[in-house]
C-alpha cells in the first residue's frame, strides 16, 4: 500500500493527463489510480468491470519489461481481470480518445 501511494505522488505526465479524465467517473465508471493487485499496482483500475489499464512509456519497451508485462497480464487475466494497455504516445498525443476508448472498455459487460 505504501508503494501505491508513494506511485500516486510520483505519477508520469500521461497518467496524470489521463487520470485528469477519468476521475470525474466519465459515465458513471469510477476509476482508481495506482491501485494494488496482488503484487502488482495497476496504473489505474476500475472495479466494476474488473479492468487494469496500464500506461506504456518508454520504459516497457526492452526486452526484460516486456518479459515483466507478459507475466503481469497473464497473472491479471487468469485471476479475472482484464487488461487495456495504452501507450503514453498515444496519451499525449490525444488524451481524450484515449479516455474514451478506456470508458468504451470499463463500459462493456465481463461476460458476452
Amino acid at each position: 500500500m505504501a508503494r501505491a501511494r508513494s506511485l500516486r505522488r510520483s505519477m508520469t505526465l500521461p497518467e496524470v493527463m489521463l487520470w485528469q479524465r477519468l476521475r470525474g467517473q466519465p459515465g458513471g465508471i469510477r476509476f482508481r489510480r495506482q491501485h494494488p493487485i496482488g503484487t502488482y499496482i495497476a496504473d489505474f483500475y476500475c472495479a466494476r468491470a474488473r479492468l487494469v489499464v496500464e500506461v506504456d512509456g518508454h520504459i516497457h519497451a526492452g526486452a526484460s519489461a516486456r518479459m515483466h508485462d507478459r507475466g503481469r497480464d497473464q497473472f491479471m487475466r487468469e485471476n479475472g481481470f482484464r487488461v487495456v494497455r495504452v501507450s503514453a504516445a498515444d496519451v499525449l498525443r490525444d488524451v481524450e480518445a484515449v479516455a474514451a476508448s478506456i470508458v468504451a472498455h470499463a463500459a462493456r459487460p465481463l461476460h458476452h
